[in-house]
């Protein structure tokens, strides 16, 4: 239920006007003074984002979007995602039947990519050290790439954890979510390179406790640079950012959130600047 709450916690400041009003109109000091509380703690979580922070820096752009494995338009949806510039391009939720079809639609843009199981990588730029992160799923929806970009090596983490469940015998579940998140966090805690980029939906907000072992260690494009929520699913009335950029070494400098495709996600784009390393 906590992982619920936490997805969902931006709109709570919905509510904060309504108190404001009935403790108004009922004259109660006490219903106002009730009112501060939870405003300064919503302020306190979410004020940052009601501000643009887009800066025009960045050597290197990077999206990401969850094709939807039912998507009727495979080959509008990866044109559509390619037109936004990226330079390094992320897609989850990849039927193997139509791994060709987005192939097809994105090599006249990306000189390199790799598939491994239902994610996959794009890029401009060649394409090392590719191998599967294991997130104790039994089947693979994670991946592992060095970016060699011209102002250094990147490493890029593809992630597609586990949605989170409702079960009639079980309530509300995310308990293999949360595992596959660990596991990921540890990946990553891992990784070598200084410059790390991790690409994916994460069936989860940045607010949600449950993701701990992966956002205590990286920073929300979004939330570093971006200009609002950035809300991404579902597509057709976003309510939630449960798809993610996060950075650790390189610096973001700007986030934003693409035009829809056929998916029921929306895309996401972030520029970031990549720290120099040493050889």
């Amino acid at each position: 239920l906590g992982s619920l709450v936490d997805t969902f916690l931006p709109w709570v400041g919905l509510l904060i006007p309504v108190l404001l009003v009935l403790g108004l109109i009922r004259k109660s000091a006490t219903a106002l003074i009730a009112t501060i509380l939870p405003a300064a703690v919503w302020l306190n979580l979410f004020g940052g984002l009601l501000t643009d922070k887009t800066a025009t820096g960045g050597d290197l752009m990077v999206a990401t979007h969850n094709v939807n494995a039912d998507n009727p338009d495979p080959s509008a949806t990866a044109r559509g995602v390619a037109a936004s510039g990226a330079d390094v391009l992320a897609l989850e939720e990849l039927k193997a039947s139509e791994v060709p079809t987005y192939e097809r639609a994105l090599e006249s843009t990306y000189e390199y990519h790799a598939v491994v199981g239902t994610v996959g990588l794009w890029s401009k730029y060649p394409l090392s050290d590719v191998k599967a992160v294991d997130i104790r799923l039994g089947w693979k929806r994670a991946m592992r790439a060095t970016v060699a970009a011209p102002a250094g090596r990147v490493a890029v983490y593809v992630a597609h954890l586990p949605s989170v469940r409702v079960k009639l015998e079980a309530g509300f579940t995310a308990r293999q979510r949360d595992e596959s998140a660990d596991a990921l966090g540890e990946a990553i805690a891992d990784e070598p390179l200084p410059n790390v980029v991790l690409l994916g939906d994460l069936n989860g907000t940045m607010n949600d406790r449950a993701l701990n072992a992966v956002t205590s260690q990286m920073r929300s494009t979004q939330g570093a640079v971006g200009s609002g929520f950035g809300f991404s699913w579902p597509a057709s009335f976003p309510m939630a950012r449960i798809d993610q950029i996060l950075v650790k070494g390189a610096e973001p400098e700007s986030s934003w959130t693409l035009p829809a495709t056929a998916s029921d996600h929306l895309p996401i784009a972030a520029r970031v600047r990549v720290v120099p390393q040493d050889d």
